[in-house]
């Protein structure tokens, strides 16, 4: 399916800083994610801000306050109500979005109306280079500057219309110092990989309520800072039967020449119950297609939630099971990676247990790591235990990675870890509270460095912003 957003390259900066959009048809139109600043085509050298959260349209020089230079600097992410077009999201958390027509700042509270509201699909502006952005809930109306205020308004087939409706997509006036997000946007329970030669992230898309989002997206890197974004590769709405949302926690393995994506759905009924699934595609970038058209493990098979898969192969090749919320549970897996022996199922006991196993191996020794707590507990955070087998038994070593108050970082958890090939380099990839305004559904994912002591233990992988 794919349809996520086209990465802007580095050949498409131009003079003044200013970010140019590429010269093609409306049908093309795209606005590159990340840190920017929207300039009005009809009045060059004012920008898209808030003030006193409220759209405004302000003029912005090297000369204004930083504080004026930051509300005059949006983050572009994958829109709130659909992945191909984008929500402007403020350095406070909040989103841009429009409520009686007039465009304000708020937060999220991840009810469909706020997403629809804060979701703009990108046409083709008035003149080259520039972007009229669509509002997703009516789109017969575009974001507008009236009297330097921010509108959504009917459009207008007058050139006064388009040129007050269109934006040239700049460098941000205040770009972020810190590090930030690996990939701009809400998401959380990052499965982190390497395949094929580059380092691919597959997330749940967040900001949903009751985490009921529909679709996964896949990310991949060669040095772990720049991403691309490769768009949706499975969503549940169309690609799978009995599963229509909650898209959470996605797993890819590589084996058989192909590529196996373990992911937990739901469906929009009353039975509020998940499965787990298992998609397969022929490119770790999908489309992947359901494999089984049924839950490869049913909700109520086994005690606990049936969510949060996680595969581990092993030197000789056999490769295992993991999931649970409450109780974890390990299996091997058939050859096939579509199946398995419901007689050789294992519970797992480890103290602290929540949910969010991952099993890696290092010199002999098999890691078993998950998260405890709720993911909406700014203490969610990550523990782990060592054993001599996939199957454990398994020797409790305590917490490796939490919350950083000091820098305002609340409730890291549901990790993963990737080995760089050919060395004894570890990075953990997991989830936070958005910085600074998230909770427990508005997450983000950020990646740092994991050590071993001496003696084989973790050291305290430290949270960065």
């Amino acid at each position: 399916m794919n349809r996520g957003t086209r990465l802007l390259t580095a050949s498409s900066l131009v003079v003044a800083s200013t970010l140019v959009l590429p010269a093609t048809p409306a049908s093309a139109a795209t606005l590159p994610v990340g840190a920017r600043s929207l300039e009005a085509v009809s009045h060059p050298g004012r920008f898209l801000r808030h003030a006193d959260f409220l759209g405004r349209l302000d003029a912005v020089t090297s000369a204004s306050s930083a504080q004026v230079r930051s509300d005059a600097t949006v983050t572009v992410v994958n829109g709130l109500a659909s992945p191909s077009c984008y929500s402007l999201q403020a350095a406070n958390g909040m989103f841009l979005r429009h409520r009686d027509l007039r465009v304000r700042l708020e937060a999220n509270d991840g009810t469909p109306t706020f997403r629809g509201d804060a979701t703009f699909c990108p046409a083709d502006g008035s003149v080259t280079g520039s972007v009229s952005l669509v509002s997703f809930n009516y789109p017969d109306r575009r974001l507008r500057h009236k009297n330097f205020e921010l509108w959504v308004e009917s459009y207008q087939d007058t050139d006064r219309f388009r040129a007050d409706s269109s934006f040239k997509v700049t460098a941000p006036w205040q770009p972020k110092t810190a590090k930030g997000p690996v990939m701009p946007g809400l998401f959380a329970d990052p499965h982190i990989t390497h395949l094929d030669g580059r380092f691919y992230l597959y997330p749940t898309t967040d900001g949903y309520a009751s985490w009921s989002s529909p679709y996964y997206k896949a990310f991949s890197s060669t040095d772990l800072v720049n991403w691309t974004d490769h768009g949706v590769v499975l969503d549940h709405g169309p690609d799978v039967s009995w599963a229509d949302n909650s898209a959470w926690a996605p797993a890819v393995v590589a084996k058989n020449g192909r590529y196996y994506l373990y992911f937990s759905g739901g469906a929009a009924t009353g039975d509020t119950r998940k499965h787990l699934g298992v998609a397969v595609s022929d490119s770790p970038t999908g489309p992947f297609r359901d494999a089984l058209g049924q839950p490869l493990v049913r909700a109520g098979t086994h005690p606990g939630q049936a969510i949060d898969p996680m595969v581990f192969t092993d030197d000789n090749g056999q490769s295992y099971l993991y999931w649970g919320n409450g109780a974890a549970h390990v299996v091997p897996l058939n050859a096939d990676m579509v199946s398995f022996d419901p007689a050789a199922v294992r519970t797992i006991t480890t103290p602290g247990f929540r949910e969010a196993s991952f099993v890696l191996k290092r010199n002999g020794t098999y890691y078993f790591m998950w998260s405890e707590n709720d993911t909406r507990d700014e203490n969610y955070r990550v523990a782990y235990a060592t054993g001599p087998s996939p199957l454990g038994p398994w020797t409790a070593r305590g917490v490796v990675l939490q919350k950083r108050l000091e820098l305002g970082i609340k409730g890291t958890g549901h990790h993963s870890v990737v080995q760089v090939p050919g060395t004894d380099t570890w990075y953990a990839a997991y989830h936070r509270f958005a910085v600074p305004g998230g909770n427990g559904t508005n997450r983000e994912v950020a990646v740092d460095r994991m050590t071993f002591n001496a003696d084989g233990t973790i050291a305290p992988i430290v949270p960065t912003l």
